[in-house]
C-alpha cells in the first residue's frame, strides 16, 4: 500500500469513528427532555439572565420596584439629583436680593441666602414650621445675611417639633432633619447671620436718631436702625419662635462680624421666644436698644460674647443658658447708653456654663455706663480666675448710684471674690482711674446677693427643661445641663 493509500484509509476510519459516536450518543439521550436556557436566580444578589436589576425583573423574576428616594439621609439615591434634593425630594431654591412681595418660605423645600436678602418694607417673610434656610458662604460684600428691615416683618413660628432653622451651605442636614451629621458647635463663620430691625428707642453717640447697624456696610440704608422721624416702642418686626441659628458670623470688614441674632431697636410688639445659637464667630445675640422681650434663649460655643446688651436697650431677657466653648469670651457683655437717653434691661434666671479651655471665658463685663438688673444667676464650670467686672469709674458710679443692680447669683466653686471693680486704663496698661467703691469694696458688697453652691443644689437660674428641642440638648444627651 502506497502512502496516499494509508492516508486515505485512515481518514475514512476516523469518519466512522465519529459517526459512530455520534448514533450512539443520539440513542443514549432518546428518552431526555432537550437542554433549556439557564434559569434566573432570583435570590442570589447577582444581576444573570435577562433580569433587568438585582434579581428582579426579566422574564423569570418578580418585576422590580423603582427604588424610592430617601430624602433625610444623607444619600444620593432614588430619583434624587442631588443628595436628598431634587427628582421627589425637595429642591434648594436660591434666594437673593430683596424680597419685594409677601412670600412664604415652606419646610418641603430648603433654601439658599445667597448674598444679602432683606425683606423690603411693608411686605411679610412667613417660614413655616420644620423649613431649613441655609446660608452660602462669603465674606465682605459676598456674606450671606436674612435682614428684616424696618417697616418690614418676618413671621417664623416653628415649634419644639419642627424648629425653623439656619444654617450653612456646608450643613449636610436633610428636609425634615433637625440637624446634619459633618458640622459641630466648632465650626463657626460659614455663613452670616440674622439681622431684625426696627424704630424703637435707642441711645447713640450725639444724640442721632438713627445708625447703622453692625455688620451691614454703611452706604446700604437698609442697615439703618432706629426712630428716625418715626418713634415706636412697640414697633413690631413679627414673631420669631423656636428658631436656630447655626455656625455663622462671617467677616464683612475688619474685626467686624455678623451676630448669629442681631436686633437693632426692635419694638415690644415683637415676639422672641425659643432662640438657639450655635457656635457663631461674634456674638451670641445683641441686642442694639430697642424694647423688645426674649425669653428661652440659648447659645452655645460663640466666639465673643453669648449675651450682649447695647445703647440702653430697655426690655427683659427672661430664662437663657449660655454655654461657653473654647474660644468664647464673655456669657454677658453689658453696655449703657451711648447719649443722653437712659434705658435700663432685665436680665433674669439665666444659668451660665464656664469652659475650662477658653483663653477668655469670663462671666460678665460690664461697660461703658452699664445700667440695668440682673439676676438669679446661676454660674458653674468657670476655672479659677474668672470673674465679673465693672470696668470703669461710670459703671462704678451708676452702681452707687443704684441704677446697676445685681440680685441672688448661686456659684460652683467660688464665692463673692469674682466681682471685681476694675478701673480705666490708658494704652499702655497703666490705670489712670483709682477706685471709687470703697469701705466696704465691691467685691465685699458682693457678698449680700452672692452664694456659693453646689452643683445641682441651685434655687436660681434657668428652667432648662424647655430647651430639650435644641440642637445642643440633642448633642449632649442627659449630661446636656
Amino acid at each position: 500500500m502506497n502512502l496516499r493509500q494509508l492516508f486515505h484509509s485512515r481518514k475514512m476510519l476516523l469518519a466512522t469513528i465519529a459517526f459512530s459516536s455520534i448514533v450512539i450518543t443520539s440513542c443514549s439521550n432518546d428518552d431526555e427532555p432537550p437542554i433549556a436556557d439557564e434559569v434566573a436566580t432570583c435570590n442570589d444578589g447577582i444581576r444573570n439572565q435577562g433580569e433587568k436589576g438585582i434579581d428582579c425583573g426579566g422574564p423569570n423574576c418578580q418585576p422590580c420596584v423603582d427604588e424610592i428616594a430617601t430624602c433625610n439621609d444623607g444619600i444620593q439615591n432614588g430619583d434624587e439629583t442631588g443628595i436628598d434634593i431634587g427628582g421627589s425630594c425637595a429642591e434648594i431654591i436660591t434666594i437673593s436680593g430683596e424680597i419685594s412681595e409677601d412670600t412664604t418660605w415652606t419646610a418641603d423645600n430648603m433654601y439658599l441666602l445667597a448674598g444679602k436678602v432683606v425683606v423690603g418694607v411693608g411686605k411679610t417673610l412667613t417660614i413655616e414650621p420644620g423649613t431649613i434656610i441655609k446660608g452660602k458662604p462669603g465674606s465682605g460684600s459676598l456674606a450671606s445675611a436674612l435682614i428684616v428691615q424696618r417697616g418690614a416683618k418676618i413671621m417664623a413660628e416653628g415649634t419644639a417639633d419642627k424648629p425653623i432653622i439656619f444654617t450653612a451651605e456646608a450643613d449636610n442636614i436633610g428636609v425634615g432633619q433637625k440637624h446634619g451629621t459633618n458640622l459641630d458647635e466648632t465650626q463657626r463663620g460659614l455663613w452670616g447671620g440674622v439681622i431684625v430691625l426696627g424704630r424703637a428707642s435707642g441711645s447713640f453717640k450725639g444724640d442721632v436718631s438713627e445708625v447703622q447697624i453692625e455688620g451691614i456696610p454703611a452706604d446700604d440704608t437698609y442697615g439703618l436702625y432706629g426712630p428716625g422721624d418715626d418713634l415706636n416702642d412697640n414697633d413690631n418686626s413679627g414673631v420669631l419662635k423656636y428658631i436656630s441659628i447655626r455656625h455663622g458670623g462671617a467677616l464683612i470688614g475688619e474685626g467686624n462680624e455678623i451676630n448669629g441674632l442681631t436686633l437693632g431697636s426692635v419694638g415690644k410688639g415683637t415676639k422672641i421666644d425659643h432662640i438657639e445659637i450655635v457656635g457663631n464667630v461674634d456674638d451670641g445675640i445683641e441686642f442694639f436698644g430697642g424694647t423688645v422681650d426674649a425669653t428661652n434663649l440659648l447659645v452655645w460655643a460663640q466666639g465673643d460674647d453669648a449675651l450682649d446688651i447695647d445703647q440702653a436697650y430697655s426690655g427683659t431677657i427672661d430664662n437663657a443658658v449660655v454655654i461657653l466653648g473654647e474660644a468664647s469670651d464673655h456669657a454677658f457683655e453689658i453696655d449703657g447708653p451711648e447719649g443722653s437717653l437712659e434705658g435700663s434691661f432685665t436680665l433674669k434666671n439665666a444659668t451660665i456654663i464656664g469652659s475650662a479651655t477658653a483663653a477668655d471665658g469670663e462671666y460678665a463685663d460690664y461697660r461703658s455706663n452699664a445700667m440695668g438688673t440682673t439676676s438669679n444667676i446661676y454660674a458653674y464650670g468657670f476655672p479659677e480666675g474668672k470673674d465679673v467686672e465693672l470696668d470703669a469709674n461710670d459703671v462704678a458710679q451708676n452702681y452707687l448710684d443704684g441704677k446697676l443692680i445685681f440680685e441672688a447669683w448661686e456659684v460652683v466653686g467660688f464665692d463673692n471674690s469674682i466681682f471685681s471693680e476694675k478701673v480705666k486704663k490708658d494704652e499702655n496698661g497703666n490705670e489712670v482711674q483709682s477706685k471709687i467703691i470703697l469701705e466696704p469694696s465691691f467685691t465685699e458688697r458682693a457678698a449680700s446677693w452672692t452664694t456659693k453652691v453646689e452643683k445641682g443644689a441651685q434655687s436660681v437660674g434657668a428652667d432648662t427643661s424647655v430647651f430639650s428641642w435644641t440642637f445642643y440638648a440633642n448633642s449632649k444627651g442627659a449630661a446636656a445641663f
